[in-house]
């Protein structure tokens, strides 16, 4: 029964069932955001938790090398522990394609494009790790690893330890986009504490080898073998969350009759940027090496090392907000929040932690150089803002993690490779060791952070535009 004075017309349900839509459209936008919060909120946690723990682990495994087998086998151990850093590129950029294929599907255990991507990426992968270990064992027969490694391959074990190394490299291949899967599932931050896993299993190898009398020459092999474990256990987690998924994708990818998905179209332009920006970024050393002086290239490795583990907590961070995009682009959203609100957040992070190294960085040069090295406040204001820069850029990269944006991320890469290396090398002879970051931090904010913003804020008003079209359409019906 209407009350009295109520209008009643035809229109009203069609009104009740707006409004209802709206109410519901709000509430699926709040509860992303929340869900992207805590996502965030939890990989920065765990990163900060792990990170503290596993430098004085790390600082316990290279006290016990030392006084346990000598500095000979603790450069052979550290040189092969950076042959997995030198080699980024080599699973071809796949982990974007699969990120991306499993935070779209509506159901992972069931979609055929996810499936179809597995089965592309697990051949690509396996050629991968064929052609790598194919390297690791041709080198070692013709005895090549001196010559590649240099002096720091001291040891006899060296040769066979280095070709251990790059072959569970290789095998690593071959399972770990296990956490790649786990990552688009929302589960970042178990990641992250499996990644701790690390340092605490080369610990205990180290002491069972010491305790058994054993040589220190295969110690790199527990590191990767403790790579290899993680990836295992991850992967084992992705094959039960999405069963029978994986299993399949497995078996089809044996048969050469079942095609799988395009998946090079992501792949390609996240190869380039594994490889342009690492070269961009580490280029630094190796001219403060020829321009600078010795208390230069000393004095911005010590200011790195402080900065680089601020910037590993705004990246895990930044990760989770890939699935949220990808999720959001397969539903017909552009983004599901706001880029420049999420980047204002990781601004103020980023400013906290720059803050907090700059209060600390004179205790904490004393402590890691022994009073030996001085950080003046030039080369920290700098780092301070270059965490800042690449705090502000993360939501903004994470949002072009589709074909197109990676393909433009990809070109941005391209152009700030030379910028950079031109920047270091003119501002480095009159700056010192500010010159590199200050170089960095011109080419990061002309290269990446402004085309990035304008490329996201153009999708937006497309977005928009296309939106607005078929509303305005059905008020003129």
């Amino acid at each position: 029964m209407t009350a009295p004075g109520t209008i009643r017309t035809s229109e009203s349900p069609a009104i009740d069932d707006v409004a209802g839509d709206v109410d519901a459209g709000v509430e699926r936008r709040l509860a992303t955001r929340r869900g992207m919060l805590a996502s965030v909120g939890g990989s920065a946690v765990a990163r900060l938790m792990v990170m503290p723990v596993s430098a004085f682990l790390g600082i316990i495994v290279t006290r016990l090398i030392l006084d346990n087998y000598g500095e000979a086998s603790y450069a052979q151990y550290t040189l092969l522990v950076g042959i997995a850093a030198l080699l980024p590129f080599t699973d071809l950029g796949l982990s974007a394609a699969i990120l991306n294929a499993a935070s779209a599907a509506r159901d992972p255990r069931t979609d055929p494009g996810l499936r179809g991507v597995l089965i592309s990426c697990m051949r690509l992968l396996a050629c991968c790790a064929i052609v790598l270990l194919t390297v690791a064992v041709a080198i070692y027969a013709l005895g090549y690893w001196d010559t590649l490694l240099g002096e720091g391959l001291s040891l006899a074990s060296g040769a066979l330890a280095a070709t251990l190394c790059l072959a569970i490299f290789a095998l690593n291949l071959l399972i770990s986009f296990g956490q790649r899967i786990l990552i688009a599932l929302g589960l970042n931050t178990l990641v992250v504490l499996l990644g701790a896993l690390q340092t605490p299993i080369v610990l205990v190898v180290l002491w069972l080898t010491i305790s058994a009398g054993a040589g220190g020459g295969y110690i790199a092999v527990a590191s990767y073998a403790s790579t290899f474990l993680i990836s295992a256990i991850a992967f084992v987690i992705a094959v039960r969350r999405i069963s029978p998924t994986i299993g399949v994708a497995l078996r089809e990818s044996l048969n050469p009759r079942v095609r799988g998905e395009r998946v090079f179209n992501v792949a390609w332009p996240m190869l380039v940027q594994m490889i342009a920006l690492p070269i961009a970024m580490s280029s630094d050393r190796l001219v403060l090496s020829h321009l600078g002086s010795l208390d230069d290239l000393t004095e911005y490795s010590l200011a790195m090392q402080m900065f680089t583990p601020a910037l590993g907590v705004l990246a895990t961070a930044g990760m989770s907000l890939w699935p949220v995009f990808a999720r959001a682009r397969a539903a017909g959203t552009s983004t599901p929040f706001s880029p420049h609100a999420m980047a204002g957040m990781f601004a103020a992070l980023a400013l906290i932690g720059g803050t907090l190294i700059f209060v600390f960085a004179g205790w904490l040069a004393d402590l890691a150089s022994g009073g030996r090295i001085e950080l003046g406040w030039p080369i920290l204001v700098a780092g301070g803002v270059f965490i800042i820069i690449q705090a502000v850029k993360q939501p903004y990269g994470m949002a072009l993690t589709d074909a197109r944006g990676l393909t433009f991320q990809a070109a941005c890469a391209i152009v700030l490779l030379p910028v950079n290396l031109g920047l270091t090398i003119g501002l480095t002879p009159s700056l010192g060791a500010p010159g590199p970051l200050v170089g960095s931090i011109v080419a990061v904010v002309a290269c990446q952070l402004i085309p990035n913003v304008l490329f996201v804020r153009h999708r937006s008003r497309r977005a928009a535009l296309a939106d607005e079209a078929p509303e305005s359409g059905a008020h003129h019906q």
